[in-house]
């Protein structure tokens, strides 16, 4: 079992920025890919952006490309999400996930992800 906690959130206004982090504990060495999805009030959990564990290859929705980057720091097992020029539609809940499968790094649905993080709150305001 993997276990994922977030933290980083907070309220901030258009234009800021906020890096989430997402620490991994448990059977780390199962992690294949980490990704983070956000929910906000009323709409469907969606994907963000995504990477592999070991490897540099990354994966975003367009709605944060050039704004958002995913990064990892494999000797502290931990996620980050840096995310600049912040805009009130990025207001939503943001959940870590991984995937025991290295090749998921590449998939949107929510799904293709076996872990997932308690979540942190983002707000943005205009």
């Amino acid at each position: 079992q993997v276990q994922l906690v977030e933290s980083g959130g907070g309220l901030v206004q258009a234009g800021g920025s906020l890096r989430l982090s997402c620490a991994a504990s448990g059977r780390t060495s199962g992690i294949g890919a980490m990704a983070w999805f956000r929910q906000a009030p009323g709409k469907e959990r969606e994907f963000v952006a995504a990477m592999k564990w070991s490897g540099i290859t990354k994966n975003y929705a367009d709605s944060v490309k050039g704004r958002f980057t995913i990064s990892r720091d494999n000797a502290k097992n931990t996620c980050y999400l840096q995310m600049n020029n912040l805009k009130p539609e990025d207001t939503a809940v943001y959940y870590c996930a991984a995937a025991a499968d290295p090749r998921n790094w590449r998939l949107t649905p929510a799904s293709a992800y076996d872990y997932w993080g308690q979540g942190t709150q983002v707000t943005v305001s205009s």
